[in-house]
């Protein structure tokens, strides 16, 4: 695919499209200093081939999207102390600011409503559009993605104590130690070769290597708090995906996702992660559609 530009919010974004423009859109935002290649390209072309117009993009400070240059870059550690002790935290954008992009990127490609589908920290972002700007969207789907409530479990220890490291420099990375990160967090049941994990981790790298995007990413999700009182205003027809397995966003956080927005349905997966496992994407992309194609009805069936 090649890459096309627009400007939304003020924000310069890079974002690929595929299908044809006259169906209904589905707009897929990923994840914490995750580029748009995260969203595997047969994801893509299985929502196209149920009737979707698929636009996969690159959040602002990752991939090929604007950078955020002289903006400060938080220590995640610091950080994440600050956050457990509900003590203030001082970011150069929040999660509201990225929402405003996502709702900038319809307005920029003509879009009036679209179904959104949100990743991990994409699914937080999503949540605070579907909120706020609930009439730009036809459905919402979040995957392996969390409320913010302080009250459900936080990621696993081993999970955290590697992140730590990684951030203050105590574990150099390389591609040993970032496959080895990978599947800590990734699905037990659908482990990747380490061929295809390899790939995976290169086609990021070379594509773009921001980490200080990932870590202006991590102060926005810190920042962000609770949204529990914010789920309690969707009114968009929501479908929450989650792993049982996942070490970095318990699965908690996707069942208190689903109980906080009203008639929200959860599909909890076995042996599944914080990844899109390849074996997974036939059911992941069954359930988006239908869920779609099931709201558009009702809601031209209201009208």
């Amino acid at each position: 695919m090649s890459e096309k530009y627009v400007k939304a919010n003020g924000v310069r974004l890079a974002y690929e499209a595929f299908g044809d423009p006259a169906n209904p859109a589905i707009v897929l935002m990923m994840g914490l200093g995750t580029q748009l290649i995260g969203w595997p390209i047969a994801l893509c072309e299985g929502l196209v081939d149920r009737g979707f117009y698929v636009i996969r993009f690159d959040n602002r400070d990752i991939g090929l999207s604007e950078k955020m240059e002289n903006a400060h870059i938080p220590q995640a550690a610091t950080l994440m102390l600050r956050s457990r002790l509900r003590l203030p935290l001082k970011v150069p954008y929040t999660l509201d600011d990225m929402a405003q992009d996502c709702v900038g990127l319809l307005d920029a490609l003509g879009i009036d409503r679209a179904h959104l589908v949100g990743a991990s920290m994409g699914g937080m972002i999503g949540q605070i559009v579907a909120a706020r700007f609930g009439e730009r969207l036809h459905s919402f789907t979040s995957i392996m993605s969390t409320s913010g409530n302080p009250k459900i479990p936080m990621a696993r220890r081993d999970v955290i104590m590697a992140m730590v490291k990684r951030s203050l420099g105590l574990e150099k990375i390389t591609l040993e130690s970032t496959m080895a990160y990978w599947r800590k967090i990734g699905s037990p049941a659908y482990q990747p070769s380490d061929k295809e994990l390899k790939k995976k981790i290169l086609d990021s790298y070379y594509r773009s290597n921001h980490p200080e995007g990932y870590s202006r990413h991590m102060a926005a999700v810190l920042a962000s708090g609770s949204r529990v009182r914010l789920l309690k205003q969707i009114t968009t027809p929501t479908l929450v995906i989650h792993g049982r397995d996942d070490a970095l966003v318990s699965v908690e956080g996707g069942i208190d996702t689903a109980r906080n927005i009203h008639g929200a349905r959860l599909e909890i997966f076995d042996g599944m992660g914080h990844d899109l496992p390849k074996a997974l994407l036939p059911d992941f992309i069954e359930l988006i559609a239908t869920h779609a194609k099931d709201s558009q009805r009702k809601q031209s069936r209201a009208t």
